[in-house]
């Protein structure tokens, strides 16, 4: 088993200088934040109401006149529609009222974390100006005991935490949490850190095994891996406890959330009022999308809500590393090889289906119909990340890497003014617009969401990026993903600097530079991508050269100084100014089919070449792509690879021999003749940059 030893190296001390995740990042924080905070204050025409800022505002004005007073609260003026609520009279919104999502208030948290992580790349005394204004307003609107909700403040908290199911309180104080930790990180100052404390004070008052505490959970989950983040920030142990209790509960019986919801039910009938069969009667399947169908323990499928099921495994991984304990440990294991295994996209995207925004069961992954949400494949690399901190194990790198180059940023596009919700695999506009069972695929990224939870979890992602492509222990640095950038590992007494100097995504040679003073002893250990078959390391080391080898067989060798295990070669010794090391990563083209027993991918081929997975567009290839096949003769040595200016950025782009069925002819069922074909040359772009070009056809999976 790993050690709790093992962490993400501070972002302080790495500085990404990478030509593409730099690129992501400079977008992220020229466009993305303050667009993102235009929308938080509902300044963006022509996109939905986020209401965030609003909210507090309003809950920030009734804790001022309750301190002034007393105040008493009023019925709501608004209606429901789901889980949001909207003005009776948009044009004139009360200014006193709650609107929006009950989850709104996570918008402003995610903002505040992605402000605090640039400025640890970028410091902006402006944006941190602002954010601390923001901050200032979310602390106004803290009610006294701690709590922090602006829903509930706004409404009523009569009824706080009575409705753990739906209405988010304790995600709300999960994402308060993570960036809370982050900008006290960041900037060292505390206001929003003692804030998230204070909440969380009270809900381990709340929450226990004591009597009168409640026996509830997150609904939609978050607070188990925030809470140990505070921990760790904090060392106050009742955070790590609380998370812990949370898992400990989820899925026991009796269902809390069934009792939770016939004491509501009381609460509005009275309380001898005669309980409606559907809350007389309740079964495990009930809970699955809500992962609390049974105790996380026994748990071995990702089942129900890819978001909150991805957070939950996250916030596992966090306590089995801390606690050391092998059960929860093998539950994740379980859960994680079931993913990898039947429910991954090839994009790196989880979530086969738009019924509950779910996993859907074993080898469902429809392509027109995938639901792969942006928040659902960052959900992922939160967890690969967190496997990674209990066993460096290239296997929960390489799925990270996937959902990061692929998914994550597919989210977003290439001027960081709209986003994806849904991150598809096939696209027919028309059918997104005229069939209701695709009503959910957008073939167009959207400016803003309502429930606008993917645009600012990836700017909070991408702004932290090197925390995910290192981790450390006291004597050893991994190196997890590769990206230009500088980063400072400190051993003892001694300080090692790693340059790294790379065209990944796009070329395999990463450069490493050594600054060692005085010589620093030091493992330095190296992922081995798994879509790398062989490679070579030359290590520089007090002047001589050495070469290191490997192929899909396994190592040229393996000894006291250099050896290879989970997938990583792991270099050992004393370093100094000078040395080096330089890794080549053959990085060919693929044809990858998919299992079997995948249906919706049965006779086609995808295109990846490292750990990019690439697309055919129609704005390349014309209509009805359906009807282009790839040639018989076609290998991937016969994959032609042009690195081009396409979309105003550098990016590789496929050119692939094909055959063109030409369109039938006649009626709408004919007798059966060999298609007619012509030649063709498809053009195959990253998937991440698809739809920047206006709206047209899409397809991952080509016919063969």
């Amino acid at each position: 088993m790993g050690s709790k030893s093992i962490c993400p190296v501070d972002l302080k001390r790495i500085k990404i200088s990478d030509s593409f995740w730099g690129r992501e990042q400079e977008l992220v924080r020229r466009e993305v934040i303050p667009y993102q905070w235009e929308a938080l204050n509902d300044r963006v025409s022509g996109a939905a109401p986020s209401w965030c800022m609003h909210n507090f505002r309003a809950a920030a004005r009734l804790v001022k006149k309750k301190k002034a007073g007393g105040v008493a609260f009023k019925a709501p003026e608004y209606t429901f529609r789901g889980f949001e609520a909207v003005p009776e009279d948009p044009a004139h919104p009360d200014p006193d009222a709650f609107y929006g999502f009950v989850f709104q208030d996570t918008d402003l948290s995610k903002w505040i974390e992605a402000v605090a992580y640039t400025l640890t790349q970028h410091p902006d005394p402006e944006l941190e100006k602002l954010a601390d204004g923001a901050i200032d307003l979310v602390c106004a609107a803290q009610w006294e005991n701690g709590y922090l909700d602006t829903y509930y403040i706004i409404n009523g908290l009569d009824r706080a935490f009575t409705n753990l199911r739906d209405h988010h309180e304790l995600y709300c104080m999960g994402h308060l949490i993570e960036g809370a930790v982050a900008y006290a990180q960041a900037t060292g100052k505390r206001k929003l850190l003692d804030a998230a404390c204070r909440f969380a004070d009270y809900a381990v008052s709340c929450f226990g095994p004591g009597e009168g505490q409640k026996k509830g959970y997150p609904g939609h989950e978050i607070a188990e891996m925030a809470l140990v983040r505070l921990y760790e920030a904090t060392g106050h142990e009742q955070y790590l406890d609380l998370a812990k209790f949370f898992l400990d509960q989820r899925g026991t019986e009796p269902h809390y959330f069934a009792q939770e919801e016939r004491e509501r039910y009381l609460w509005e009938h009275g309380k001898n009022a005669l309980l409606p069969p559907g809350l007389r009667e309740t079964r495990p399947s009930d809970y699955i999308y809500s992962q609390a169908h049974m105790p996380v323990r026994e748990q071995a499928e990702a089942v129900g809500h890819a978001v909150r099921a991805g957070y939950l495994y996250s916030g596992m991984a966090d306590v089995a590393r801390l606690t050391g304990e092998r059960e929860l440990l093998d539950a994740c294991k379980r859960i994680w090889k079931n993913i990898v295994s039947e429910k991954l996209y090839i994009t790196g995207g989880v979530g086969g289906t738009n019924y509950g925004e779910s996993f859907s069961y074993p080898y469902d992954l429809p392509n027109n119909l995938a639901y792969s949400e942006t928040c659902a494949a960052i959900a992922l690399a939160f967890f690969a990340r967190r496997m990674l901190e209990i066993e460096p194990r290239r296997e929960y790198a390489d799925v990270m890497e996937l959902a990061l180059y692929n998914t994550v940023l597919a989210g977003m596009a290439l001027d960081g003014k709209s986003f994806f919700y849904v991150n598809p695999l096939e696209v027919d506009p028309a059918a997104c617009h005229l069939d209701p069972r695709k009503g959910h695929v957008q073939p167009v990224r959207q400016k803003w969401f309502g429930c606008a939870c993917c645009p600012p979890n990836l700017a909070r992602i991408v702004s932290s990026i090197g925390a995910y492509a290192y981790t450390e222990s006291a004597d050893t640095l991994w190196v997890h993903l590769y990206m230009g950038s500088r980063v400072t590992k400190r051993v003892g007494d001694g300080e090692l600097v790693l340059q790294v100097k790379t065209e990944f995504p796009w070329e395999g040679t990463v450069q490493m530079e050594i600054e060692a003073a005085p010589e620093t002893a030091c493992t330095l250990a190296f992922r081995i991508p798994g879509w790398s078959r062989g490679g070579r390391a030359e290590i520089l080391r007090a002047g001589e050269s050495r070469i290191v080898s490997w192929t899909d067989a396994g190592p040229s060798e393996d000894d006291s100084l250099v050896s290879f295990r989970d997938g990583y070669l792991y270099v050992y010794g004393v370093w100094q100014t000078g040395d080096g090391i330089r890794l080549t990563f053959p990085m060919e083209v693929r044809m990858v089919s998919a299992n079997t027993r995948v249906r919706e991918d049965a006779g086609k081929v995808a295109f990846t070449r490292g750990p990019i997975t690439f697309c055919a567009e129609e704005a390349d290839n014309g209509k009805n792509l359906h009807l282009i096949r790839v040639a018989p003769i076609c290998r991937p040595e016969h994959v032609k690879v042009e690195m081009t200016e396409t979309l105003g950025r550098p990016m590789a782009v496929l050119k692939i021999p094909a055959k063109r069925q030409l369109p039938s002819v006649g009626g709408l069922y004919i007798d059966y003749t060999p298609p007619v074909e012509e030649g063709a040359t498809l053009t195959m772009i990253p998937y991440y940059a698809w739809a920047n070009r206006g709206e047209g056809e899409m397809a991952v999976w080509i016919r063969i």
